[in-house]
């Protein structure tokens, strides 16, 4: 249970920093492109990486931490960047083909998921 209260305690951290680097990124550039949400995926992805090769590689962060951490708060900033780790790994286990379709999938696959979403309650209406 307490493990469940990290995650929920960094997923609220994290996505309270998502949402006002959003707000951020339209005071500063406008509606017009998503910048928030670029900011919020690349911003992420380096994190993770920082994280996890820092903290739980090399100073063998405990398993609290990595989940306040990186499921947590990362996971509650961007899932770009969960995304990113799990298309890292793969390549780095030589699975490059599985990344590639891991990563082509995920989003061709996620964009037509949406589409379908919309279809469908566009229908019900």
């Amino acid at each position: 249970m307490s493990q469940l209260l990290l995650v929920a305690a960094g997923g609220a951290v994290g996505a309270t920093l998502r949402h006002l680097s959003g707000i951020a990124a339209m005071r500063l550039f406008g509606a017009g492109f998503p910048w928030g949400t670029v900011f919020v995926n690349v911003f992420g992805s380096f994190l993770m990486g920082l994280f996890i090769e820092l903290a739980a590689r090399r100073f063998g962060a405990s398993q609290e931490v990595r989940l306040f951490v990186a499921t947590g708060c990362l996971g509650g900033f961007t899932t770009f960047s969960t995304f990113s780790l799990d298309a890292m790994a793969l390549a780095e286990r030589g699975s490059h083909t599985l990344a590639a379709i891991y990563v082509i999938g995920s989003v061709v696959v996620g964009i037509a998921a949406l589409f379908a979403g919309l279809a469908l309650a566009r229908g019900l209406a």
